[in-house]
């Protein structure tokens, strides 16, 4: 079975709205964890809009599933990995000031940088690296060193509606792509409960899937237990 990976950043941004612990971000992932997700994912960025450098430091004490910390590979990123030493470092091209993650890397113009970072932070942990559905990127995170990629995937969410066909179609072949290059496969963006089952029946070997928007949008109807049982079925 596919893997659920809860995103919670979005919790810490509810949190740092109003100031003070309520959400309590910690007791969120034990929670969810106890819900039966398979893992928890922060984005740890410069300016701590969501989560914080403490909270990361805080999950590790408590975070009994695969604990994946994404993040642009600056020094302070990589410090915080080798901190840490979570199961996961997920590796994504945002700039600091980024809203949210819109492309994967260029893993072929980017291949200098990425094979000393990749190098680095695998003394540490298993290194993913965030990718759009093109076969040439894939394989160039399999030059770069990486264990695995993350296919990034909105425009599959965007255009499920329109033809679900079409819209995964890329998506396979990268994935399959992935798969000939001995590179374990996750993905994430925008994936919900709309559009999840279908991908992961028509991939069955993604790995992993990190989803932290939709869900936490989600919970907000049905619940935050009951959200996550509803994904893990998704995937079941």
């Amino acid at each position: 079975m596919t893997r659920l990976s809860v995103n919670i950043n979005k919790i810490a941004t509810l949190r740092n709205a109003r100031g003070g612990n309520n959400p309590d971000v910690i007791q969120a992932a034990k929670d969810i964890e106890s819900f039966g997700a398979q893992g928890i994912t922060v984005h740890p960025r410069p300016d701590e809009r969501h989560i914080t450098k403490q909270d990361v430091y805080d999950l590790k004490k408590v975070v009994t599933t695969e604990f994946n910390i994404e993040g642009y590979p600056d020094e302070r990123y990589i410090q915080i990995i080798e901190a840490i030493k979570p199961a996961q470092a997920t590796l994504v091209p945002d700039k600091p000031d980024q809203l949210t993650s819109n492309h994967g890397w260029n893993t072929v113009k980017d291949a200098r940088q990425l094979q000393e970072i990749v190098t680095r932070l695998k003394k540490t942990c298993r290194v993913s690296v965030f990718v759009d559905a093109d076969c040439d990127m894939v394989k160039g995170a399999r030059d770069c060193g990486a264990d695995k990629v993350e296919l990034y995937t909105q425009s599959y969410a965007e255009n499920y509606l329109n033809n679900r066909e079409k819209a995964i179609e890329t998506f396979v072949k990268a994935a399959e792509c992935a798969k000939n290059c001995g590179l374990g496969l996750n993905a994430g963006h925008d994936l919900s409960l709309e559009n999840l089952e279908y991908f992961v029946k028509t991939i069955p070997f993604v790995d992993e899937v990190s989803i932290g928007h939709a869900l936490i949008c989600d919970s907000l109807y049905f619940g935050l237990k009951n959200t996550v049982s509803m994904y893990l079925r998704c995937l079941n």
